[in-house]
């Protein structure tokens, strides 16, 4: 006995009425990922070591600033970032001003609002 083919049924989908034209099939898990939310006292502490590097000075806190980060995103405990900002704070100071144009008055009071909120 020869079996009969079997047609294809298509199973329509039914596109939700609250999605525009152009999201009709698209899941909620298929959108661009977010990243996660970086911790401010971290950014700040990215910063930081940016300003240091370009100013090309403090190797040593450059280095312990390193070694805090790599630290910090390992077990999420902040407080040696925030002893780090606090000892990068007076250095930043006296090299504003030096140079007023290479550290603007908002980066420090950014900084100083950072340690603040500990």
């Amino acid at each position: 006995m020869a079996k009969k083919p079997v047609k294809s049924v298509a199973k329509k989908v039914a596109k939700p009425a609250n999605l525009p034209a152009g999201k009709a099939g698209k899941s909620a898990t298929s959108s661009k990922s977010k990243k996660p939310a970086v911790n401010p006292v971290e950014k700040a502490s990215e910063d930081v070591l940016k300003k240091l590097k370009s100013l090309n000075i403090e190797s040593g806190l450059q280095a312990d600033i390193q070694w805090c980060l790599g630290s910090y995103r390992n077990d999420k405990n902040p407080s040696g970032l925030y002893v780090m900002i606090e000892k990068a704070l007076p250095v930043l100071k006296s090299a504003a001003v030096k140079n007023a144009k290479a550290l603007p008055a908002k980066f420090i009071s950014d900084l100083e609002k950072t340690i603040k909120s500990r």
